[in-house]
């Protein structure tokens, strides 16, 4: 099986929402080489900036995807929700080649302009 670090996917505990079929989700507080690399770029690192560079990309590739995706982060986790196995499987193939790799996420920080984010 391949690895889906630093995401979980589990199905929602609440099956009968359509809208929340399969939770993807990030400790990011338990995440110390995220959150100093997000600080080294002039991120803030927590849930809501992982939510703005993960949405980021997402529209950049497959804006339609967002469409299947419900993003319900706090501080100390990303979090969102798709509605089939096939949005959460669009969803790993477009933000695991970033996120699951410091050295990429480093390169794509290295491309990003702070001042177009908030958190």
């Amino acid at each position: 099986m391949t690895s889906t670090f630093p995401f979980k996917i589990a199905a929602a505990q609440n099956p009968a929402e359509p809208t929340r079929q399969f939770a993807i989700l990030a400790d990011v507080a338990g995440l110390d080489a995220y959150y100093h690399l997000f600080e080294d770029y002039g991120f803030g690192g927590d849930g809501a900036s992982w939510r703005e560079h993960i949405e980021t990309i997402i529209e950049e590739f497959r804006p339609d995807l967002l469409e299947h995706l419900e993003f319900d982060e706090d501080r100390d986790t990303f979090l969102v929700y798709a509605d089939s196995p096939a949005a959460a499987r669009d969803f790993m193939a477009l933000v695991l080649p970033y996120f699951g790799d410091l050295g990429k996420l480093k390169k794509y920080f290295s491309q990003t302009d702070p001042d177009d984010f908030f958190a």
